[in-house]
């Protein structure tokens, strides 16, 4: 079980936007970020990414994203997430559990693609349900099991 951190933690009202970045929010049981537009009775309840793949995106294309800008709730640093697979489950700090309902998405012209040239989500987003709610703050631990 690796361990890294939450780089950052995004959300924006409704669906269709670019996410602005918090310090910290409200995971709530079965249904995703207090005030995020993707927040619902779903499987995509929260999206996952790896800081990495952002800071790649950013040298190959010659763009400047940071958190939020490809549509992610949470960035997560430190840990691979390519290993994951649908049934992975998330632990973030002492309580919070996510389980990974999707990998990737359909691909589709979104804000994302129109503002940066490229979007990350459909090949390397982990979309998750909340099994387990919680406070989320900048720098909590974050592990995997596979």
């Amino acid at each position: 079980m690796n361990t890294g951190y939450i780089y950052s933690i995004s959300i924006s009202p409704s669906r269709g936007q670019l996410k602005k970045e918090v310090t910290e929010a409200n995971i709530i049981d079965n249904l995703g970020i207090e005030g995020d537009g993707h927040a619902g009775d779903w499987g995509r309840q929260i999206t996952c990414l790896n800081w990495s793949s952002v800071y790649k995106a950013n040298e190959a294309y010659h763009i400047s994203a940071g958190p939020g800008d490809f549509a992610e709730n949470l960035l997560i640093d430190g840990i691979d997430l390519s290993n994951a697979k649908v049934g992975s489950k998330i632990h973030i700090s002492d309580s919070i559990i996510l389980e990974v309902t999707q990998i990737g998405k359909e691909d589709h012209p979104s804000i994302v693609s129109r503002t940066f040239g490229v979007s990350l989500l459909p090949k390397e987003g982990l979309f998750c349900r909340v099994i387990h709610g919680g406070k989320v703050r900048k720098g909590d631990l974050v592990n995997i099991t596979i």
